[in-house]
């Protein structure tokens, strides 16, 4: 097995040579053989271990066993400890749902703070075809159905060409010894019902199931590389981004013959589940909107707006600016300073009457019932009006700052409109003041 193993490393992962590896150890017989076939290979490596603290004294004898291991190869060692039932529970996850973010949120950091490059695991043919038949048995989309990814970002995968019983024979041969985690024989968790009860029957009706399921992840795959491919054609022609705003043209999307397929394919990657009712805000009226933990759906005429869930969609309170103050930072960039200049072309500045400014200021978000008396316009418009007419979608409404005076009088729609009350006069003004909004701070 060994020469195989390094074939396939050398032909599918080459850059391990190069790189400082971890290896997450649980001392189970997966991850104990890929440290010996990594170890043989000569590779730059460090062994890791999670004590999640569900097996009482197996757990610390786990740990015992793979720290033992690591002084015997004579590499680094890493092991750290979570309290996994309490985090579960205050997270509301399964136990093997928050034992898997715990380690993966700690592989990452380790590689961050002492600059390994890539985490490996023990992931097997066996374990791939496992969970695809989990993800089958809940009902999936095609992702679910591709497997296990042999690299994920900073996570490499390289045993999962090779079956359990490969992994056994090597480590019986070469008298690698492991430990049995108890847990594994026990039918109480999907993956192991699955293993114990699914597969064996599956191995009766087709004893090479598992070169078959390879052959079947490669098809699979081949055919999502296609949908990848057809999905991006299609997104250049429907989607536009400006900043961090995508939009999606509806009228196009009305054009395809399945929009609710590329409508998944283009947003499940942003925490989107509820497909029909995502599909139902292409014929919802505007302002209607939708929320996954950390981006937002808006509709808005013809469009399907996606942007971040960020400081401009929640409310703020208003930022004051004293007479003394030439410059503020946050919540935007303001530059305020005297000038002798008539007038500025520049959209993010305006020159003002000194004398009129009743101080402090504040930049403050833009509230219904707002108004201004802009340049060029006798009376008064209000602010939702002046959206309006500019056909500002909620979104672009929602960023809208406001400088005001002490008395909340609005002084200037900021990149937008100035109010003509605090305009400065030729054969009056004695004092101009340019503010200057520094767009790209």
């Amino acid at each position: 097995m060994f020469e195989e193993f390094k074939a396939h490393v050398n032909s599918q992962f080459p850059f391990l040579a190069e790189g400082k590896l971890l290896i997450a150890v649980s001392g189970g017989i997966d991850s104990v053989v890929l440290s010996h076939l990594i170890a043989k290979m000569k590779l730059d490596f460090a062994l890791c271990h999670c004590n999640f603290q569900l097996r009482g004294q197996e757990s610390e004898d786990d740990e015992t066993f793979v720290k033992t291991l690591a002084s015997e190869m004579g590499v680094p060692f890493f092991t750290t400890r979570f309290n996994t039932k309490t985090y579960a529970d205050k997270q509301q996850l399964s136990i093997q749902v928050a034992a898997r973010n715990l380690r993966y949120q700690w592989f990452y950091e380790l590689l961050e703070h002492h600059c390994y490059d890539y985490v490996l695991t023990g992931h097997n043919t066996n374990d791939n075809l496992e969970t695809f038949l989990m993800n089958l048995s809940r009902g999936t989309g095609l992702d679910g159905l591709t497997g296990i990814p042999p690299i994920n970002k900073q996570s490499v995968r390289p045993l999962l060409n090779f079956s359990r019983d490969d992994i056994t024979m090597f480590a019986i041969k070469n008298g690698i010894v492991w430990r049995e985690d108890r847990s594994n024989a026990t039918i109480k968790y999907i993956r192991n019902k699955v293993r114990h009860k699914i597969l064996p029957v599956l191995k009766e009706i087709n004893p090479h199931i598992l070169e078959t399921f390879k052959n079947t992840l490669e098809n699979l795959n081949e055919s999502q590389d296609l949908i990848r491919d057809r999905i991006a054609d299609i997104t250049a022609k429907i989607m536009s981004i400006e900043n961090d705003i995508m939009k999606f043209d509806i009228r196009k999307l009305n054009t395809l013959s399945n929009k609710k397929a590329y409508l998944y394919q283009a947003l499940h990657e942003y925490g989107f589940t509820e497909w029909s009712n995502v599909e139902h805000l292409l014929n919802t009226q505007s302002g209607k909107q939708l929320f996954s933990k950390k981006y937002r759906l808006l509709k808005d005429r013809q469009f399907l707006i996606l942007t971040p869930i960020n400081k401009d969609t929640q409310p703020l309170t208003s930022t004051r600016i004293d007479e003394e103050t030439s410059v503020i930072s946050e919540p935007i960039h303001l530059e305020l300073y005297e000038t002798d200049l008539e007038n500025t072309q520049d959209k993010n500045s305006i020159i003002v009457d000194r004398d009129l400014l009743k101080y402090p200021l504040f930049i403050r978000k833009w509230r219904h019932g707002d108004y201004i008396c802009p340049t060029g316009m006798n009376g008064k418009k209000k602010l939702s009006q002046l959206f309006k007419d500019r056909k500002l979608s909620l979104i672009e409404k929602e960023r809208i700052w406001l400088l005001t005076d002490v008395e909340d009088t609005i002084v200037w729609v900021v990149g937008m409109r100035q109010d003509h009350r605090f305009i400065y006069k030729s054969e009056k003004t004695t004092r101009k003041m340019m503010i200057s909004f520094i767009s790209n701070r």
